[in-house]
């Protein structure tokens, strides 16, 4: 059974208890596709999450199942690495970051992309002095979904 507009609204005329259930399932309809947008963003926000944990860590496993091999990442310096020269610059030893914190997190999925911005607060301990430097910067990411798996395809940094 095919109802268009024109029926839906005589319908509601004639018989308005019928209307209800009609109109439930169009809010439905609507609906479903924004419950589908928070479970992409929750799944790029764990994804995120794990990513912090990971360059606190120092974990090269978990940085490279965290990227795409195509990785483009900036640093405020204007510094651009690839994937295999970031995560071999993170996990050197040179430095240890004593925290790590993003603030103000705001993630947009559009399609098979997500935009993340946030606030990053972060300390780090050189080794070679003990020097404690802090940083504060704006972080953009682009996440891509990659079959049901979200992988950072780049990031970029400005100095706050």
């Amino acid at each position: 059974m095919t109802i268009n507009r024109r029926d839906l609204a005589l319908s509601t005329l004639a018989v308005p208890a019928l209307a209800v259930p009609a109109l439930a399932v169009s809010a439905l309809a609507l609906t479903t596709p924004a419950l589908a947008a928070s479970a992409d963003e929750e799944a790029v926000a764990k994804k995120v999450e794990a990513f912090r944990l990971a360059q606190i860590a120092a974990d090269p496993k978990a940085l490279g199942t965290l990227c795409w091999d195509d990785l483009s990442y900036s640093h405020s310096s204007g510094k651009v690495e690839d994937k295999a020269t970031f995560i071999a610059n993170t996990t050197d030893g040179k430095s240890k970051f004593l925290s790590i914190e993003y603030k103000d997190p705001t993630i947009k999925v559009v399609g098979p992309a997500a935009i993340v911005r946030f606030h990053w607060v972060a300390e780090q301990e050189m080794a070679a002095d003990g020097k404690k430097v802090p940083t504060n910067l704006h972080i953009l990411m682009n996440w891509q979904k990659q079959g049901d798996d979200w992988k950072l395809l780049s990031r970029a940094a400005t100095k706050l």
